[in-house]
């Protein structure tokens, strides 16, 4: 579930595998419940604490509340559960339930296909794939995903709709804001996409959540923050700006309603030491599993 700017390749997580499964329900049958394997602290949707005051944004039809700058903040996209003392902000998977009391943000890969979905396009949406010129899905290796074909504004407009009930019901399930990632697949599309299309789309896809009462934050591709504060992000997620120098093109866009994750110790240093008393910085496992799970790992500054 984690994109990455190149050219240096970096890993761009997903959700674990029940949550991947449960999501691809949700688009074929249209529902799902699915818990992520919480602890008896999350429940439904509550009161959101970690927020600031509720904005007007650019393209919505009302207020949205926004994640506070420097709330402390947790990872759980691979699997949820309890969230960690002092937390405030939390980012889950779509399929999971929102962490009571908390400020919830809902994951959504808006720019590709979830690895188990392909069937589900083919079968309902097969020309809103990207191809080549031979036929071929344009598929992003690193995690086996096929692009979105946002090339178009009659696909953009067609896509928005199918991402659209995803946003909506993140908001039925009490989430608070959606991260829309993968704003950065025209780097993957072997020249079929230009950034152009991806900005045009994340207006769409921005429009929709305010529309739902929902903040939308950007995920990675730094040199597009200020094309993505101007069509209606609200707040960046962004991996590994620590260590690829990038957190400062998040903070000026957004006023420093961005949250970091780290995924290396030296980019956590890098993180803390320029931004850690700005911005909400976390470093977790690559696999961004369950706390419990072999391999979990989460420190802050």
């Amino acid at each position: 579930m984690v994109p990455r700017v190149l050219p240096v390749p970096r890993a761009r997580r997903r959700a674990g595998g029940a949550a991947v499964l449960c999501a691809a329900l949700v688009m074929a049958v249209g529902g799902c419940t699915a818990s992520g394997g919480e602890g008896g602290e999350n429940g439904e949707g509550g009161t959101a604490s970690g927020r600031a005051t509720a904005p007007s944004t650019p393209g919505g039809s009302g207020k949205v509340v926004l994640p506070e700058p420097g709330a402390a903040f947790d990872y759980q996209i691979g699997g949820a559960y309890p969230p960690p003392a002092g937390v405030r902000v939390v980012s889950r998977d779509r399929a999971a339930k929102p962490a009571a009391g908390l400020y919830n943000i809902c994951y959504v890969n808006a720019f590709q296909a979830q690895p188990d979905s392909e069937r589900w396009w083919e079968a309902h949406h097969p020309d809103l794939l990207l191809r080549d010129d031979e036929g071929a899905l344009v598929v992003d290796r690193d995690w086996d995903e096929a692009l979105l074909d946002i090339s178009t504004a009659a696909k953009r407009a067609r896509l928005a709709e199918v991402v659209g009930e995803w946003i909506d019901g993140c908001a039925a399930a009490g989430f608070q804001a959606i991260e829309a990632d993968n704003l950065d697949s025209n780097e993957r599309s072997d020249g079929l996409l230009a950034p152009e299309d991806n900005v045009a789309f994340a207006e769409l896809i921005a429009d929709r959540a305010h529309t739902a009462g929902l903040a939308i934050g950007q995920k990675n591709a730094a040199g597009l923050a200020r094309q993505g504060r101007d069509v209606g992000f609200d707040f960046a997620v962004a991996e590994e700006c620590g260590q690829y120098d990038e957190c400062g093109a998040y903070a000026g866009a957004y006023d420093d309603r961005v949250l970091v994750i780290e995924y290396r110790s030296d980019g956590l240093a890098a993180a803390c030491a320029e931004w850690g008393d700005r911005l909400s910085v976390v470093e977790r496992d690559l696999d961004v599993v369950p706390a419990g799970d072999s391999g979990y790992r989460r420190r802050t500054c």
